[in-house]
């Protein structure tokens, strides 16, 4: 669409509230906003104007092609906003830079025994959820923590209470034994409520439980069960002393405060329940540079707390930002009370939010410093490879490719891309082996290199083929100024052979990595180069190959557990291949699908509650 017909459709655009989506020439979007008349917000965009920043402007100049979608309300547009951004990361809005779901300790309370996990997808039904985390490796932590001091159970047995004889994580204390009926259900239903009172920051009221009980215990004289309430006491104090008093008044609040530098921004959100500082997460965020601090706060409080498990009552903040009003009103209605977003300007609030932000400040400087160190590697990794392996220019852009199979079933193929030294994620690439029978490695690199190629040629030559049109460059189009295969000469040979075919051989460089010596393979060369083994070059190489073997094997197990849960879901009756499709695309895998209620697995397309019913009796 050329700037004409744009200027046609600007006068369309209704008055009334809603989201509204920019877009270039190739029809991506790139930025998307709300607004509560649609015409007068996006019109003001092309109003000559001496406010608009140069990022706004730079964004309006590729402006080719709008939509817009009415809402009934402003807050109806917001969580479409937020919705839309996740989905097309626009690259002119302000975003969370990690493209992922974060990590949340999952608890499906709607369940009899209620089993503890740790899950990226938070679904209704039930079940409470805990976080978020930004690294999978604190909740873990946490869960080992939790399990100590409230021996939950981990397994996926049906409980009963009647089993003859328990695991061993009973005989460790690491589990309590509902099993086989060594607490009740009641019992073990109260030890979980333990787990979200601590994890909900109220230790005090575990303790005066636990206090009551042990002396219960004492008066009828069951003192071996009053000394263990005793020791467990003793374990959740010595926990909860390390978590900080910050408010004597006893109040649930997140401390949300910002960083910025040369582009960067960083926020740093402390969780305080009951009074306690109970744990703090950071935050980077994308598309910053221009963006004004009250812009990049609102945007992150947005979307951050479109997936929060839990919404406090206050919310300080360190700088008032626009959309208050209506960002209060979208989180009364997910807490289900009034929602406070406050910035102190005295008193013991106000320390909080600058104690948050000289962490955010320590934090940004720390992922600063880790930045320019890989970048510093990258650039002397870059060019040791141009020396020894003989290159005419250090390989900016490095593909990595490699085979998995297990007797040459469930055969993937992975190809993943380091630009400048660090991995690209957004160009891997995976392939399930179509054509090769059997074992063959070999055949198997040949099938996805012609693939990964053949595209390359095909794709180039339809670009070629419509000049004057701007086009974002294609993944497949990019070739790369060095390709690795994993293995030694019999793979290399096979890469060879494929770029020959293709008449690419003298524009793509390649190079095999074997794993027994650490040994890589050269063209037209006899004997194998081997780098020193402190070789910044070297550790570049070996981290992509594992990061082809990591991003391989990951899909090979995924194919290979979908083919067990398939062949296990077609012995239950009543499951037919439409609905063993349905499960298989709503769960992912048989672990989910075992873990999930009949309540769930009525939900996923086609099932019905009697469908679900014999899923769940016959795994």
């Amino acid at each position: 669409m050329d700037r004409l017909l744009l200027k046609d459709k600007l006068q369309t655009v209704p008055t009334r509230p809603g989201v509204y989506l920019m877009k270039d020439r190739q029809g991506e979007v790139i930025y998307v906003g709300k607004a509560i008349n649609l015409r007068n917000r996006v019109r003001s965009y092309f109003h000559a104007s001496a406010e608009h920043s140069p990022k706004l402007r730079r964004m309006v100049d590729k402006i080719t092609d709008l939509d817009f979608i009415v809402t009934d309300s402003e807050i109806e547009a917001l969580i479409l906003e937020c919705n839309l951004i996740k989905e097309h990361r626009p690259r002119y809005n302000v975003r969370l830079k990690d493209d992922k779901r974060y990590p949340y300790i999952k608890i499906t309370w709607q369940e009899d025994y209620p089993r503890i996990y740790v899950t990226r997808r938070m679904e209704r039904g039930g079940a409470r959820y805990f976080g978020p985390f930004t690294a999978v490796w604190a909740v873990h932590q946490t869960l080992d923590m939790l399990r100590r001091l409230f021996p939950y159970l981990t397994c996926k047995r049906e409980i009963t209470g009647q089993d003859k004889r328990a695991c061993l994580y009973y005989h460790i204390a690491r589990c309590a034994g509902p099993c086989i009926g060594a607490v009740s259900k009641e019992e073990y239903r109260a030890l979980i409520k333990r787990i979200c009172l601590f994890l909900e920051g109220k230790a005090e009221e575990i303790v005066a439980d636990l206090q009551a009980q042990m002396t219960s215990a004492a008066e009828d004289l069951n003192f071996e069960q009053a000394a263990g309430l005793r020791n467990q006491i003793k374990a959740v104090e010595r926990v909860t002393e390390r978590q900080k008093i910050v408010l004597a008044a006893g109040k649930d609040q997140d401390v949300i405060a910002l960083a910025r530098e040369d582009g960067a921004a960083c926020v740093q959100v402390f969780f305080i329940r009951q009074g306690k500082l109970i744990g703090r997460e950071y935050f980077v965020l994308d598309g910053t540079a221009e963006e004004d601090s009250a812009q990049i706060v609102a945007s992150f409080v947005k979307q951050f707390y479109d997936e929060a498990a839990y919404v406090p009552p206050e919310i300080l903040l360190p700088t008032e930002i626009e959309e208050a009003r209506i960002i209060e009103a979208w989180l009364r209605d997910k807490r289900g009370s009034k929602v406070r977003l406050h910035v102190p300007q005295r008193g013991r609030k106000r320390e909080l939010v600058q104690m948050a932000a000289e962490n955010a400040v320590e934090t940004l400087a720390s992922l600063r410093a880790q930045w320019l160190v890989d970048e510093g590697r990258s650039v002397e990794a870059l060019a040791q490879l141009q020396e020894h392996l003989g290159l005419e220019e250090a390989p900016t852009r490095i593909e990595g490719y490699d085979i998995s199979n297990i007797q040459g079933q469930a055969a993937t193929g992975s190809m993943v891309v380091f630009v400048k030294g660090l991995p690209r994620k957004s160009d891997y690439r995976r392939f399930r082996i179509r054509t090769v029978e059997g074992a063959d490695d070999y055949a198997m690199m040949k099938e996805v290199l012609r693939r990964r190629f053949k595209r390359a040629i095909e794709r180039g030559a339809d670009e070629e083929g419509k000049p004057g049109e701007v086009k974002r460059a294609n993944v497949w189009t990019i070739l790369p100024d060095l390709m690795m295969v994993d293995g030694g000469k019999g793979q290399l040979n096979a890469a060879l052979e494929v770029l020959e075919e293709y008449g690419l051989k003298r524009q793509v460089p390649a190079v095999g990595l074997a794993k027994e010596r650490e040994e890589i393979f050269l063209p037209g060369r006899s004997e194998p180069l081997v780098l020193p083994r402190d070789s910044q070059g070297l550790y570049l190489l070996q981290r992509i190959r594992d990061e082809a073997h990591r991003f391989a094997i990951g899909y090979h197990r995924k194919l290979r557990a979908r083919n067990s849960l398939a062949s296990i879901l077609e012995e239950i009756p009543g499951i037919g291949p439409r609905r063993r499709q349905a499960l298989l695309k709503h769960f992912g895998s048989i672990e989910a699908i075992r873990q999930a209620s009949v309540e769930e697995l009525a939900a996923a397309k086609g099932m019905t509650r009697k469908a679900a019913e014999m899923v769940r009796e016959n795994l």
